[in-house]
């Protein structure tokens, strides 16, 4: 596979990641960062590292709103909810997995 196509079927497989991402949105950023150690803004943070690797200016929020879809306020006024002491745990466990990486 050539270069390009590599970047092309990448860039496709990420767009459709923010489209699951946006659809699902019972899967509070709590829960992907307990089970996978990454959560939206992880992404949005990996997002603004690699537009500064590209010297693109992208600030936090600009970054938050691509990955949401939406200004992250407006998100999570909609559907974050409270995590619960179990989520915090799990987040933590999988936050110290991460660290042993």
């Amino acid at each position: 596979m050539d270069e390009q196509t590599r970047i092309e079927i990448e860039a496709a497989t990420f767009r459709r990641l923010l489209s699951h991402l946006s659809k699902r949105t019972d899967a509070q950023n709590i829960d992907l960062m307990g089970l996978a150690g990454f959560c939206r803004n992880c992404l949005a943070n990996w997002y603004t590292e690699a537009a500064d690797e590209q010297g693109v200016e992208l600030d936090k929020a600009g970054a938050r709103e691509i990955i949401y879809g939406m200004p992250y306020k407006d998100w999570t006024e909609k559907y974050q909810t409270e995590a619960t002491p179990e989520q915090m745990q799990k987040m933590e466990e999988s936050l110290q997995k991460n660290r042993e990486l």
